[in-house]
């Protein structure tokens, strides 16, 4: 029997209403059909604003959809997706803690015995074997994002979310982030879904890339199998031909989305 994909949202819709005007509604994104199968890196992309961190939030259980439905692995998500591990695009450690107590912390939530030596082994596997006594304030952006890394994955998710998780980050540190993950995920193999504004980088990672519309009511517009053959170098890879191809249909889909989105950013 096959395997049920590990998330799929069908027909989602998300409506929000002004608490000060409740005749004044904004509808994000609508009929939005979305598919991660086990084990499958697929990105999402759109114009800044069209709702792909909405969806993230959907898939995470954070928000409700106002219409349409959630399932994880079959079964219907209310609530909380407790299999799912979601590495935000802001800082999100917390500066009282060092890198050892913020990798940890989820872990001592769940009462694991072993709580530290996990959070050691994770800190080494993301290249900070020997920071875990550092405080927030004393990494570079690099190596918090890699602790923010090792705090999502020492839960052992069966779906990792990840909201712009790089975008801050310099082009160098990114790529070597890029690559420190696509070697991580190749390891476990867990669903990931990879929300990004950066086309390249959501080539470059993806087994498939998801296109969605300009707002308001944000929808999917296209959908494509990336065939490059892994693994990959996230900066090599983007000199092949195949890569360009990709691009330019990908590009094809979005630039017209992109440039309608563009002009209501300035309209607002």
């Amino acid at each position: 029997m096959a395997q049920a994909p590990a998330l799929q949202l069908h027909d989602v819709a998300c409506t929000f209403v002004s608490k000060d005007d409740p005749s004044q509604r904004y509808t994000a994104v609508r009929d939005v059909k979305l598919t991660v199968g086990a084990g499958e890196f697929v990105s999402v992309v759109g114009p800044t604003g069209c709702g792909k961190s909405t969806l993230l939030n959907v898939a995470a259980g954070l928000l409700a959809p106002s219409t349409g439905s959630v399932e994880v692995f079959g079964a219907p998500l209310a609530g909380i997706n407790t299999r799912a591990g979601y590495m935000f695009q802001s800082e999100s450690l917390m500066p009282w803690r060092t890198a050892a107590q913020n990798v940890m912390a989820g872990l001592e939530f769940r009462g694991a015995a072993d709580a530290r030596a996990r959070a050691d082994e994770w800190l080494k596997r993301v290249g900070l074997g020997g920071f875990g006594d550092r405080y927030p304030h004393q990494l570079s952006g690099g190596m918090r994002k890699r602790v923010s890394l090792a705090q999502t994955l020492v839960l052992d998710p069966d779906i990792i979310l990840m909201d712009e998780p790089f975008s801050a980050l310099d082009v160098q540190t990114r790529q070597l982030m890029e690559n420190e993950l696509l070697a991580l995920w190749a390891d476990k193999r867990k669903a990931v879904l990879f929300i990004t504004h950066d086309l390249d980088e959501a080539i470059a990672m993806s087994d498939r890339v998801v296109c969605l519309s300009a707002g308001p009511g944000s929808h999917p517009i296209g959908e494509f199998a990336i065939d490059l053959p892994r693994p990959r170098d996230v900066a090599e890879v983007r000199s092949t031909k195949r890569f360009v191809e990709l691009h330019q249909a990908i590009w094809g889909v979005l630039r017209d989305e992109v440039l309608k989105g563009y002009r209501q950013q300035l309209a607002a």
